[in-house]
């Protein structure tokens, strides 16, 4: 093993050295040794990539698209991100320098972030949300000024527009909805209402909708629909088609935008993998429908882990969108969301991610993951409920 050079110790980026790894893979490796355990994690699909796409990455490789692709991305999927943007979202985005292909929504994150901001410039994040948004901000040396959505979880019209008065030299705002952890998401008025703030600002806003395709209740309006001309809308594959380990995600936004962007993409990546973007091009051409099966499942899922918890004496907000349950634990449980979350994993064998990791507002809570299979999300549920009640009887005997 290599030992190295005493003289570079201190080396390293110090801004990377303050920024934790990601806790939630953290947990979710911890939690992974604990023998029987049910995983309800992470955002990750139980299900299978559906068959067509499959053969359409197969069919690439064996076509021999194994080299570079154009960095912005093949223009044929880009043409296709575009025309399901406007069937879907009526946003219209060309595919020459509006569009870019990335690897993953993480990368599109990151390279939106890098590419569009400046050192000590102010953004804007609602909490609780994904951690990546704030570690990527601090990473490019911006200032976070962090708003608490708790309890509703939405940034309501009131919360927004004391923010604006109060930070006039922030440049810009992360919004995720449907939102990973809690599920919640925007009715279309609400959105409108925050829309219409946010016309009368000079942010730009990032507009994480990778869960737009799951849904239950109004349809999703798109931040894009409302204020093309300074929204960067992100999304991608993982989500809507259970395609995390393809890594395709894409970016839309004005052209003056989009130019600082896809040249930080290109410095990063190049290009995201070949076959993988034709898979991506046929999700769009003839998959689009592939979410809605999912999006059904999902539905049932999260009603039936809604009602185990319910008899267990969890509270949880309105779950609109993606596939999260974020809940609250009771107050005569351990109120210390990690430890209980620890001891819940120990006991009976259930793991789960704890809300403080998702910044404040998260504290005391849980987020559950219900993508996954449904024999699991009921036993999960039962388990849960005997944790509790073993508890309830020990705290009765003391």
């Amino acid at each position: 093993m290599p030992q190295l050079k005493s003289s570079l110790n201190q080396l390293g980026n110090h801004v990377l050295a303050n920024i934790s790894p990601s806790l939630i893979r953290e947990i979710d490796n911890h939690l992974s040794q604990i023998p029987d355990i049910i995983k309800l994690t992470l955002g990750e699909p139980d299900f299978e990539v559906p068959q067509h796409i499959k053969d359409a990455a197969k069919k690439a490789i064996d076509h021999n698209y194994s080299h570079y692709a154009p960095s912005a991305g093949f223009s044929e999927l880009r043409q296709q991100i575009s025309d399901y943007l406007s069937d879907r979202f009526a946003a219209h985005y060309q595919i020459e320098n509006e569009i870019v292909v990335t690897v993953g929504a993480t990368e599109g994150i990151y390279a939106a972030i890098q590419g569009i901001f400046n050192p000590g410039d102010t953004i804007i994040i609602p909490t609780p949300s994904f951690p990546l948004y704030q570690a990527v901000a601090q990473l490019c040396g911006l200032k976070v000024v962090i708003v608490n959505t708790a309890p509703d979880y939405l940034l309501t019209p009131q919360k927004l527009a004391t923010t604006i008065a109060q930070h006039p030299e922030a440049k810009g705002i992360i919004l995720n909805y449907p939102n990973n952890p809690t599920g919640a998401t925007y009715s279309q008025s609400q959105t409108r209402a925050v829309a219409k703030l946010l016309a009368n600002t000079d942010w730009v806003v990032l507009s994480d909708e990778i869960y737009a395709e799951l849904v239950y209740e109004e349809p999703h309006l798109s931040m894009a629909t409302l204020l093309p001309e300074q929204t960067i809308f992100i999304s991608g594959f993982s989500k809507s088609h259970a395609m995390t380990g393809y890594r395709i995600g894409y970016l839309a936004g004005p052209a003056a935008l989009m130019t600082p962007i896809g040249k930080m993409h290109q410095f990063m990546v190049t290009t995201a993998a070949s076959p993988m973007m034709k898979a991506a091009e046929e999700c769009l051409r003839h998959g689009r429908n592939d979410a809605q099966q999912m999006r059904e499942i999902y539905q049932q899922r999260r009603d039936l882990l809604l009602v185990a918890l319910n008899k267990a004496g969890f509270t949880a907000t309105r779950l609109a969108g993606a596939f999260y349950i974020f809940a609250k634990i009771p107050a005569n449980m351990q109120q210390d969301d990690l430890k209980f979350v620890y001891d819940l994993a120990e006991e009976a064998h259930v793991g789960v991610i704890p809300g403080s990791v998702f910044g404040p507002g998260g504290e005391h809570h849980i987020r559950i993951s219900y993508a996954a299979a449904t024999a699991d999300l009921i036993e999960a549920g039962q388990r849960i409920q005997d944790y509790v009640q073993n508890l309830n009887r020990q705290n009765f005997a003391v």
